[in-house]
């Protein structure tokens, strides 16, 4: 996974409060807590709305929409939002493209018991699905 497109995908350096230099930089942000903004941005660059965002992490949508833009998540919810974006970052980079990623993560997958790839990033297991899924489709392997 690709760092700077993780750090990118949620706003960068002046969202995130510092530069993404190792796997260990996700740990220490996700105990210090994202703050919505990162949220927001993840859910644009997903073309979802808060609720939809809201659907696949933590937290509830009610909550959500009550915070603040720098209001700092809880490490369980930020956590989930990292492990998205790099789910994204990755699904980025094997399909060349943010919309021809977006294309196929909103198709029901067979690979995926027909399931949006999408809607699995909701939980670990279901983001490990995708990153399986991807990593078989970087090298030729057809479900």
């Amino acid at each position: 996974m690709e760092l700077s497109q993780v750090s990118r995908i949620l706003g960068g350096q002046k969202v995130l409060g510092t530069r993404l230099q190792s796997r260990m930089d996700l740990i220490e942000l996700a105990n210090r807590g994202l703050t919505k903004d990162a949220v927001s941005n993840l859910a644009r660059h997903l073309s979802l709305s808060l609720k939809d965002m809201a659907a696949l992490l933590p937290v509830t949508d009610r909550s959500l929409q009550r915070y603040t833009a720098k209001h700092h998540l809880n490490p369980t919810v930020s956590e989930q939002v990292l492990q998205i974006a790099g789910v994204v970052a990755r699904g980025t980079e094997v399909f060349g493209g943010k919309d021809r990623f977006l294309a196929w993560a909103n198709q029901p997958s067979s690979a995926l018991s027909n399931k949006r790839p999408l809607e699995l990033l909701g939980s670990r297991f279901g983001t490990d699905l995708v990153l399986d899924e991807l990593g078989r489709m970087e090298h030729g392997i057809v479900s």
